[in-house]
């Protein structure tokens, strides 16, 4: 009888941490298999998002289109519920894979062609050059970038001397080869062809100095957009760089004798009366400086 009394309390303790187990393990149960509350179908709507990465120029197809329920409420402005809404419209903006398909990445309904002609903006023209590895930064010239040209190019007075120039500045490249967007792994590949976007006056200044001149492209940053007035450089210019300006030595002859002892003031030479100085800014190529005459 008193073995029993000592084991009752183990027994109770027992009993009590089944029940607790069982009942722990009963409400488990019933929250995993409750059903996941979601918005009734009337709060959503189908969305057309990209199913991979598009260029800006394509052409949609329906492969190109994926339709996904979302909340109204999140809905982005000129969305599209429908695949077939999109089929034939061309993209001005490159879109990303699981981007929705906005109006405002599209051309026009009138715009049924593709290609850089889709892109261009209005009163603008497509024009290419010839590039290599030089003209191209090895290849770090992409769609989308901003550049600026320079020209090399025989001065009209001389058949000698060269001048290059800044013919163009903050000009869109519209494609490098026949890709209008990077490639795929991201790494340069240098292109033969450049595509840019100009005014017609532009793309006039640019075939002349692609005719009788050499081109090269210089890398803008994407923010930069002040434009840069230059005078162009010459060979001379070119050769005046980080040369040592010398500062002429005159010596004073009325108030220094032969030997080199001053003279007396009883027999110095009236001074004569100091000259107007005139000051005249010079530019040279990016260097401003002044000269005083």
């Amino acid at each position: 009888m008193g073995r029993f009394r000592a084991l009752a309390p183990f027994l109770l303790a027992v009993l009590v941490a089944l029940g607790a187990t069982v009942f722990i393990y009963r409400w488990l149960q019933t929250k995993v298999s409750q059903p996941v509350v979601t918005a009734p179908s009337e709060d959503r709507i189908n969305l057309a998002y990209a199913g991979l990465d598009l260029a800006w120029g394509t052409k949609l197809t329906p492969e190109m289109i994926k339709i996904v329920a979302i909340p109204k409420n999140v809905a982005p402005s000129g969305h599209f519920t429908d695949s077939a809404a999109l089929v034939g419209r061309v993209l001005v903006y490159p879109v990303k894979q699981n981007e929705a398909i906005t109006e405002s990445k599209l051309a026009p309904v009138s715009v049924t062609t593709g290609g850089v002609c889709a892109v261009i903006a209005p009163g603008k023209r497509a024009i290419a050059v010839a590039g290599d590895k030089v003209i191209g930064l090895s290849g770090f010239i992409q769609p989308g970038n901003f550049v600026d040209i320079l020209a090399t190019l025989k001065l009209p007075e001389s058949d000698r001397e060269y001048v290059t120039k800044v013919v163009l500045e903050d000009v869109l490249v519209l494609a490098t080869g026949t890709q209008m967007q990077n490639s795929a792994d991201g790494k340069p590949a240098p292109v033969d062809v450049f595509t840019v976007q100009v005014s017609p006056e532009e793309a006039e200044r640019l075939s002349l100095a692609a005719t009788n001149g050499k081109l090269h492209f210089a890398l803008r940053n994407t923010t930069d957009r002040e434009t840069v007035y230059t005078l162009g450089t010459t060979i001379s210019d070119a050769l005046d760089a980080y040369r040592p300006r010398m500062k002429p030595v005159q010596e004073d002859l009325q108030t220094r004798t032969v030997s080199g002892e001053p003279r007396s003031a009883s027999k110095s030479a009236p001074r004569e009366k100091p000259r107007q100085a005139y000051e005249v800014q010079t530019i040279k190529g990016s260097k401003v400086g002044k000269e005083t005459f």
